[in-house]
């Protein structure tokens, strides 16, 4: 009696994320919660092993040295770098079997690309001297992203329409599902909420 397993089945993923300040929930990664995102989008079934820095186990050590979650493994093989492993599980999990997920609109990947720099910074301030221009510069990014969230992508406006939208209707950053993009963007805005 001989067993055909679909090479699909055979798949095992697993994501290593940081753990909650209690060393078992989730904790607040908003790389951990990006990959995280693209996964579920993807439909892919996979398992969550929260790590504690202070007491992470020795095999994990051994799985990836060096290095600190988030990190996956697919099929056996560590991937470390997020933006590599994002751009490996577009790249692996594609149509027709997963959804795209990239961006039709390549600006929507740069769409608030700065805030969470701009929040760290006004945050982490040591100096209050400075406070007001980070707080102008952060809001200043924040408004740019809004202007962005609020103006019309090319496929929301018709051609050959005489009536002028205004004020896009999409729900989020590139139209109304989500995409790279947002799983970038809405963890660390997460966290400035």
């Amino acid at each position: 009696f001989i067993l055909l397993v679909p090479f699909s089945a055979l798949d095992t993923t697993s994501l290593f994320r940081l753990a909650g300040s209690d060393g078992e929930s989730i904790g607040n990664c908003p790389f951990s919660q990006r990959l995280f995102m693209i996964l579920w989008l993807k439909g892919v079934i996979f398992n969550v092993t929260t790590v504690d820095l202070k007491r992470k186990p020795a095999d994990l050590q051994n799985l990836a040295p060096g290095t600190n979650p988030p990190f996956m493994t697919f099929d056996g093989e560590v991937k470390t770098d997020v933006n590599k492993i994002e751009e490996f599980l577009e790249e692996k999990l594609a149509p027709p079997r997963y959804p795209k997920l990239a961006p039709k609109h390549p600006e929507s990947n740069s769409a608030g690309n700065d805030v969470f720099a701009k929040f760290s910074a006004f945050i982490k301030n040591p100096r209050k001297d400075a406070n007001e221009n980070l707080e102008k510069s952060l809001l200043k990014a924040l408004k740019k992203l809004d202007n962005y969230l609020n103006s019309p992508l090319p496929d929301e406006i018709d051609a050959y329409s005489t009536e002028e939208i205004a004020v896009s209707s999409r729900k989020f950053l590139d139209g109304d599902e989500l995409t790279l993009a947002d799983c970038n963007l809405l963890p660390k805005l997460h966290i400035i909420k």
